[in-house]
């Protein structure tokens, strides 16, 4: 008889039902929406905030020292100081190795030589990572080209592959090359100096990058190393990674917290506590987050929340009134049968039962579409506000850990919604509901 009656309800009452149900399916809609974009939020504003530069920077520890002699510094300008780019490999044994996403080892080297038409060249230069893999098994691909997305080429990057004893490909900024005349397929042939050996190098490509790189050489890391006669070496490198917004616990000195703080602080994805890492891993490295970019990349993502938890509130808010206002009009057009249903024995308990089976199977169903529509409209959103590709930029957002939290929350707001209707008929004498009806 239950189920018998259950079913009457759906059959009679559609366009009430109809009207509840339409209400919870775009409040979860919304919801699930916003949950399913919060999920993948803090990467997606890394990558559109990684234009501005990594936010992790290493550079060799001794940098930091002062050398004076009688109150004067006398350590070179230079630095002097250098990394193994061999060491670099160790960032992918970290704790939060997966969270980084680039990484570019830099050496400064100077190149003196001369263009095939017989122009002199004294340029700064710098070695870098193009197309690089790192570490072995599953090898980050990173690089320049990665780390700066807003670079523009006209023409190729060079290859690491090509470098050879005698030579390597090469990149010019849009500046020295306008000065001295290069273009994509000139060679310029170094002087021998030290115990390195003349080697020439060709321009596969002319790079604007906006800033001083305009005015420099860009060639592969390993034909720098071995122009500059320092294998294996790097001078800074810069480290892109996804990280926890900073707050007051992040600012804290990890040494001096207790082991139990401690390891709370090391497990937490703060740029603080992954730079410490890699100080860590690389030896003789100092490593500092860049605060420009991370807070503000902490500070978009607040913010961002924050708009995403208010409008999920919202939308609940309003589901819970719709259901509320539908219920509370169905059950009105049912208090004859309420009233002959406590007249025949049955109990407060099997009445409200009934009524809450109806909103919570409403709900369940409600929900369930309101999280394919809400993944759906997610994936949109997603193309449309983050132009960056990728399989999170386009198509749905299918998050199925999401699937039994949207549909308790419209179990929640269904339950919620009819309490008040159906605790109001419930007060109410039968014998009265009976003689009104009569």
């Amino acid at each position: 008889m239950f189920f018998r009656l259950l079913m009457e309800s759906f059959r009679r009452q559609r366009r009430r039902k109809l009207l509840a149900g339409l209400a919870i399916l775009l409040g979860t809609t919304a919801v699930t929406a916003m949950l399913a974009l919060a999920t993948t939020i803090g990467d997606r504003i890394h990558q559109e905030l990684a234009v501005y530069g990594a936010n992790i920077v290493v550079y060799p520890a001794a940098d930091q020292l002062e050398v004076k002699v009688g109150g004067v510094d006398v350590k070179p300008v230079s630095g002097g100081a250098l990394l193994h780019e061999s060491d670099l490999a160790k960032l992918r044994g970290i704790f939060w190795a997966n969270n980084i996403t680039g990484v570019s080892p830099e050496l400064p080297i100077r190149v003196v030589g001369k263009t095939a038409s017989g122009m002199s060249v004294d340029a700064a230069a710098t070695g870098l990572w193009f197309d690089h893999f790192l570490g072995k098994a599953d090898a980050l691909k990173t690089g320049t080209a990665a780390m700066h997305p807003w670079w523009k080429i006209q023409g190729s990057w060079p290859k690491e592959e090509a470098t050879t004893d005698t030579g390597s490909e090469a990149v010019a900024g849009t500046v020295l090359a306008s000065h001295l005349h290069l273009t994509p397929g000139t060679v310029i042939q170094t002087n021998a100096g030290g115990n390195t050996a003349s080697r020439s190098l060709r321009i596969t490509g002319i790079v604007s990058a906006g800033d001083d790189t305009d005015n420099q050489l860009l060639l592969p890391l390993n034909a720098a190393q071995q122009i500059a006669g320092t294998p294996d070496a790097v001078r800074r490198v810069e480290v892109s990674a996804r990280t926890k917004p900073e707050d007051t616990f992040a600012r804290k000195d990890p040494d001096t917290l207790s082991p139990a703080q401690r390891e709370i602080w090391y497990c937490r994805p703060y740029a603080n506590s992954i730079a410490y890492q890699i100080r860590e891993a690389i030896p003789g490295a100092r490593a500092e987050q860049v605060r420009r970019v991370e807070q503000s990349e902490g500070t978009v993502l607040k913010r961002i929340s924050g708009l995403m938890w208010l409008i999920s509130a919202a939308a609940l808010l309003a589901a819970g009134f719709a259901v509320s206002a539908a219920m509370a009009t169905a059950i009105l057009e049912r208090q004859g049968e309420i009233g002959l249903m406590r007249s025949l024995g049955a109990s407060k308990t099997t009445v409200a039962l009934l009524f809450y089976t109806e909103a919570g199977l409403l709900a369940v169903f409600a929900g369930g579409l309101g999280y394919l529509a809400g993944s759906g409209l997610a994936g949109w959103l997603g193309a449309r506000i983050f132009a960056s590709e990728g399989p999170a930029s386009a198509g749905s957002l299918l998050i199925p850990v999401l699937f039994p939290v949207v549909v308790t929350l419209a179990l929640l707001v269904a339950l919620a919604g009819s309490t008040p209707a159906i605790r109001r008929a419930l007060t109410t004498d039968p014998s009265a509901i009976l003689r009104a009806g009569a």
